[in-house]
């Protein structure tokens, strides 16, 4: 799963964003700012999505996954400097 969050920037948006972080980084490995990654069972997702949404408002705030059933369907091409922390799932 790859996961990406978008937080509007408002009074509110620091704590917001705080405890986003933290629960993504509970369940998937931290890419690049708003960017996780990782390997995911169907039961700890639907735990994500809970917890996340708690604090995802919906009128402001989004937050995106794409799943994959099989790595051999997802390339993965860096432009840039290339992080190693990606190398264990894609």
């Amino acid at each position: 799963m790859i996961l990406v969050y978008d937080i509007l920037n408002d009074k509110e948006s620091p704590k917001i964003s705080r405890n986003i972080f933290k629960i993504c980084k509970k369940y998937l490995v931290h890419i690049q700012k708003s960017v996780f990654e990782g390997d995911i069972t169907q039961l700890n997702y639907m735990k994500l999505k809970k917890e996340l949404g708690v604090y995802i408002r919906k009128d402001k705030d989004s937050v995106i996954t794409f799943t994959s059933r099989s790595e051999k369907w997802l390339d993965k091409d860096f432009w840039g400097i290339e992080d190693d922390k990606t190398s264990n799932f894609f």
